[in-house]
């Protein structure tokens, strides 16, 4: 087939983005499809094949959305338009949100992972939260402020203190990647963990923490893959231990008893229902030291690097990531028939 890929764009997560995309490029180009680079944040024409596609240790903090008019300029693209499918490669911000969703499916153009709806709600993490209590789903007590506000910021540890307590986690309502992620053991550090989150949107969500293990759930096909425990090297799993090689170590299949993981994998399926969606996705659980899973969240469009989690459920499966990437782009195509 003759498959397009979206990478980079301008959000936060650019970085990963590009190494995602440069990875799909080479599978689908290995698998015999005609594959092709697009970045949404490039002018017109301009070359997005990425080359040395490397993650910094924190998020880009440069980069620069196009001028309004040339904004979706890529969507009339000769090889978005004459693409047999899109692979959509973009993390956060309108490439996750919902918003390339969107405009894919009013030009008729087919595309890979959830639709409009799931990658709007999964991108939410208030909202995302809501339904999963509605699917009986277990996930962390949380609330939802506004970094904005002097007010809001000024009572936040009291409300903190009536809610759930100390430690507690704070991030961005609609970001990936643990992009303004903190973690606050105390109340007098919550000021400041606030407006770093803030600087990403003005919602944060505080979280109550979970001290315990890292597990992960991917769903291709709407079938759970084995689980990957992450245990991250002297600290919190954030964008460093992420992106960086020998910061975490990943354990596939987790060491889990059956029960404990048949849970997890079916909690994530319903998590993965909840939010309408659909080819792949990734599903994140802190499991507690008395054996509980809480969800985090919903990735809809999660990392596809060499160090990135769905990849290493899949070669847990059995299947490597060739075969991983064409199975996602056969599930699109399926879809345009």
């Amino acid at each position: 087939m003759k498959v397009t890929v979206l990478l980079g764009g301008d959000s936060p997560e650019r970085d990963v983005s590009l190494a995602s995309g440069a990875a799909i490029l080479k599978a689908l180009r290995a698998g015999g499809h005609e594959a092709h680079a697009i970045d949404p944040a490039l002018p017109a024409g301009s070359n997005a094949e990425p080359r040395a596609a490397k993650i910094g240790e924190r998020p880009p903090g440069d980069v620069v959305p196009l001028a309004a008019g040339e904004t979706f300029v890529w969507l009339n693209a000769k090889p978005v338009r004459s693409a047999d499918v899109v692979f959509v490669a973009l993390h956060g911000g309108a490439g996750e949100d919902g918003t390339v969703q969107a405009l894919l499916e009013t030009a008729g153009i087919v595309y890979t992972g959830s639709g409009i709806l799931a990658s709007a709600l999964a991108m939410n993490k208030d909202r995302s939260k809501a339904l999963f209590r509605e699917a009986n789903v277990q996930t962390a007590p949380h609330l939802l402020l506004d970094a904005s506000s002097e007010k809001e910021r000024a009572g936040a540890g009291a409300a903190v203190v009536r809610a759930f307590g100390y430690p507690v986690v704070v991030k961005p309502n609609c970001q990936g990647s643990s992009v303004g992620f903190s973690f606050v053991p105390r109340a007098e550090d919550l000021d400041e963990a606030l407006r770093l989150a803030g600087c990403f949107g003005d919602e944060c969500v505080v979280e109550r923490y979970i001290p315990g293990r890292e597990i992960t759930a991917a769903i291709l096909g709407g079938e759970a893959l084995p689980l990957v425990e992450i245990v991250p090297e002297g600290g919190f799993y954030d964008y460093k231990r992420k992106y960086t090689k020998g910061t975490s170590r990943y354990v596939a299949p987790a060491e889990l008893d059956a029960r404990t993981s048949e849970r997890i994998r079916r909690e994530a399926a319903l998590a993965y229902r909840a939010l309408a969606c659909r080819d792949y996705a990734r599903i994140d659980f802190r499991l507690s030291g008395e054996g509980e899973p809480y969800c985090l969240e919903v990735n809809t469009l999660p990392g596809m690097t060499e160090l990135s989690l769905v990849p290493m459920a899949a070669k847990a499966a059995g299947l490597g990531f060739e075969d991983l990437v064409g199975r996602i782009v056969r599930a699109a195509a399926a879809r345009k028939k």
